[in-house]
Order: C-alpha cells, then sequence, then structure tokens
C-alpha cells in the first residue's frame, strides 16, 4: 500500500517596499503560471492580491508565510515558500 503524495508548488516571492512606521509591505508573488501583487497591512491584518485571477489559490498561504517571517523580510529580497496544490 502505497501513501499518496499531495501535489506541491513552489511560491516565489520578492520585497519591492515596506514601510515599518506606516506598516505595510507589498511585493509579486509567482506560483506555477501565475503572478500577483500584493499589499500588506500588518497593522490592520488586511491582504490585498491583485489580479483576482487565481487569487483563491493564493491569498491563504501567502498570508500564513508573510506572518510567519513578517521582520526577516526585506525590500528586494527573494523568498520561497510550498503551497500543497499543483497550479
Amino acid at each position: 500500500m502505497s501513501a499518496k503524495r499531495l501535489p506541491e508548488t513552489t511560491a516565489h516571492v520578492r520585497i519591492t517596499r515596506q514601510s515599518w512606521q506606516h506598516g505595510f509591505l507589498e511585493g509579486e508573488v509567482s506560483a506555477g503560471d501565475f503572478e500577483w501583487h500584493f499589499q500588506w497591512h500588518f497593522r490592520r491584518g488586511e491582504l490585498s492580491v491583485k489580479p483576482s485571477q487565481g487569487r483563491a489559490l493564493i491569498k491563504e498561504p501567502l498570508g500564513r508565510f508573510l506572518e510567519k517571517q513578517d521582520y526577516q523580510l526585506e525590500p528586494g529580497g527573494d523568498y520561497a515558500f510550498t503551497i500543497r496544490a499543483e497550479l
């Protein structure tokens, strides 16, 4: 009996701007054939992701990644995390 592996996709994140003073981080994320721009207003707990195509697939895992990595993320930095889905 073999265990069925869940599909995985690596999401790549690039931070383009941040302001601790104003409480936001913004950047780009790509996974599979999709690319999005995001803004995270961490003081308000708001994450916006555009465009809407495929947003439901990335918003929750991106939010978890940003919350986990928060103070380690810097503008110009390239980061990656794994999504348990095939995009």
